[in-house]
């Protein structure tokens, strides 16, 4: 039996979950900081396409469940949006602190599941990054993937760490720092993966265009929706005019 707070299907075969950070792509609650130079309409229009592509880099993994750890008030929106083939659960408590616990409290498993929690603002990120955090799980106890800006993109592991997670630093400049504080403190080694960026700011839209413009079908969807929208782009341009 199903609740309306989480939506279980059948599980994909093998030993590995892929599980998306996502929330809604309501206008003024998602991307907040791009939404200080474009419209929210507009802004939750982009990150739409982000989630989609996210989903579709997800899905081509062979023998991966895909699902999606979300706010409760998120699930019935997201379920639509994932389809029927992806599980949407809402999480435990507020905030992505909140969230990443939740993902390995009900998917991880110890000894027989590999769990990847993902961001949703990565839609260009090659599957190959994917494949190698499921192949560091099989070595170490925690893989991780940096973000430029001092995050991180993807965390992994085999079983819930309790203390793993801490909202203190979530969403600082400092949050990769502290998660291998706790990583040394608890005694787990640690795969770190290749640093990437995620679109957090106005600048990573602006080098993501560029990106996509040589290699579009790494994420589909957002390369067209940037395509069409090189006006709204222009204003993020350093030195552009206010509108």
């Amino acid at each position: 039996m199903t609740s309306s707070n989480d939506r279980m299907v059948r599980r994909s075969p093998g030993d590995r979950t892929l599980v998306i950070m996502a929330k809604a792509p309501r206008p003024g609650a998602v991307k907040t900081r791009l939404a200080q130079h474009l419209p929210a309409e507009i802004v939750s229009s982009l990150y739409r396409c982000f989630l989609q592509d996210t989903l579709s880099l997800a899905r081509s993994l062979a023998d991966v469940e895909v699902a999606i750890m979300c706010p409760a008030a998120d699930v019935a929106e997201l379920a639509s949006l994932a389809g029927e083939a992806v599980t949407v659960v809402a999480q435990q408590g507020e905030g992505l602190a909140a969230g990443l616990t939740s993902v390995f409290a009900h998917f991880a498993a110890p000894g027989h599941r590999h769990v990847i929690a993902l961001d949703s603002d990565s839609p260009h990120l090659p599957l190959s990054v994917l494949e190698s955090a499921f192949a560091a799980l099989a070595g170490c106890e925690v893989v991780v993937g940096p973000t430029h800006d001092g995050g991180y993109y993807l965390v992994g592991a085999t079983t819930i760490h309790p203390g793993l997670f801490s909202g203190d630093s979530m969403g600082r400049s400092n949050a990769l720092e502290e998660l291998l504080a706790r990583t040394e403190h608890l005694g787990l080694s640690v795969a770190t993966l290749e640093r990437f960026y995620d679109v957090d700011v106005a600048a990573d839209l602006l080098r993501l265009d560029a990106e996509l413009q040589l290699f579009p079908r790494r994420a589909p969807r957002t390369a067209a929706w940037l395509s069409q929208s090189k006006e709204l782009l222009a204003r993020l341009r350093p030195g552009a005019a206010t509108p």
